[in-house]
């Protein structure tokens, strides 16, 4: 990241999110514009492909702490009238008149010794003379990369091996990243001399800038690479099998390492993150490890008791039916569930429901009202016991 990017670019407008948005809003945003953009929604089209590198980019700062705060620091400096190639003189709040100012003198206090803060990102823009500092930054881990996938039902009990396309901005093919058609490579800057800024003298004090020629690269590339037009990246889309694992719920998030987008000047690749939609089956629920099912019966099989056989995600299996068994009961089907992450299975669940007839026949109906006149006990003797004798007789 030069300083002129932290300077010049709005990353928060270009992700559509205000200065103050938490990192949820941005995340959240950067995902909605993802998508909208996607090389694979606008085939050929050169200006979606540009903004997605921008988002990408943006989200790339904000969603970083620390990177969100130089960026915010650094902006916030140069917004309110901070050094922009001003003549200081040596006044107040400055280093004593007549002598170098280096900005990093101010900001490079607190940095420790592994350095960052804001003296990095301006110890190589304001100096003495015509000397120049630049920044000294390691190897950057690479951006995490957030995906979705929706597996069936069975699919989520049983475990799956899924190929997942994964695109975003990565090293050109063509130019190695280079940024110069292929045959061709890139050359000092001559306005700069190769280092990116240019410097000039204000006084007492030295300023130094980006070179506006090579826009603070250093390099000038006179034959631009086809492909990236001579930014040395594109998009590109790469396929990850993804294993997910058995027993997984709707919205679970797992975290693959190392799968996300690679890493700057030999750091580690970023860690890509899977949250997981499961769909609906047609007859199973699912309540934890447990497997749930609802089972109609009769009121004669509910009386008198009978031996079902239900279905399970791998066959079927007997349920006894206890005699007397009300409607709503759940009976347990041990170790016919899902698979349990320590070991072991969940249970079957099975609800039975009495169903009751819509209509009945004429000898339906007959053997019915003998039934009813048989079995003369009171099923709800407590409601019947609240109710005042008068209120019975008007029954």
């Amino acid at each position: 990241m030069s300083t002129k990017d932290y300077i010049e670019k709005d990353y928060y407008q270009a992700l559509g999110v205000t200065k103050d948005a938490a990192p949820a809003d941005i995340k959240k945003a950067y995902r909605k514009l993802a998508r909208e953009l996607h090389p694979d929604k606008n085939p050929g089209n050169a200006e979606a492909e540009a903004k997605f590198k921008d988002v990408s980019e943006a989200y790339d700062v904000l969603s970083d702490e620390d990177k969100r705060k130089e960026y915010d620091e650094a902006r916030t400096l140069f917004a309110g009238g901070g050094p922009r190639g001003g003549n200081f003189g040596g006044g107040a709040g400055f280093p004593g008149g007549g002598s170098t100012f280096d900005v990093s003198d101010i900001f490079g206090s607190g940095a420790g010794a592994g350095g960052g803060g804001l003296g990095d990102i301006f110890g190589g823009l304001f100096t003495g003379g015509t000397t120049t500092r630049r920044r000294n930054v390691g190897p950057t881990k690479g951006q995490d990369v957030d995906a979705e996938v929706t597996l069936g039902f069975d699919e989520a009990v049983h475990g799956a091996m899924l190929p997942l396309q994964l695109s975003g901005p990565g090293t050109c093919r063509t130019c190695h990243g280079s940024g110069a058609r292929p045959g061709t490579r890139p050359h000092a800057c001559p306005t700069c001399g190769g280092s990116g800024f240019i410097s000039s003298n204000q006084g007492a004090f030295g300023f130094s800038e980006p070179c506006r020629d090579c826009r603070g690269t250093g390099q000038i590339i006179d034959d631009p690479c086809p492909d990236c037009q001579g930014s040395g990246v594109t998009v590109q889309t790469r396929t990850i099998n993804v294993r997910i694992p058995s027993g997984v719920r709707d919205g679970a998030r797992l975290r693959i390492p190392g799968k996300g987008m690679p890493g700057t000047r030999g750091g580690p690749a970023g860690d890509l993150f899977v949250t997981v939609h499961v769909g609906a089956h047609e007859l199973f629920g699912r309540k934890g490890d447990n497997l749930t099912l609802t089972v109609p019966i009769t009121y004669a099989e509910a009386a008198l008791g009978t031996t079902l056989r239900v279905p399970t995600l791998d066959g079927s299996v007997a349920l006894k039916v206890p005699a007397g068994t009300a409607s709503g009961r759940t009976l347990r089907v041990r170790g016919r569930g899902i698979d349990k992450r320590g070991g072991g299975n969940g249970d079957l669940l099975v609800t039975v429901e009495v169903a009751v007839p819509q209509k009945l026949n004429a000898e339906a109906r007959e053997a019915l009202e003998k039934y009813a006149a048989a079995q003369a006990d009171d099923p709800r003797p407590q409601i019947t016991a609240a109710i005042r004798p008068t209120e019975k007789n008007h029954g």
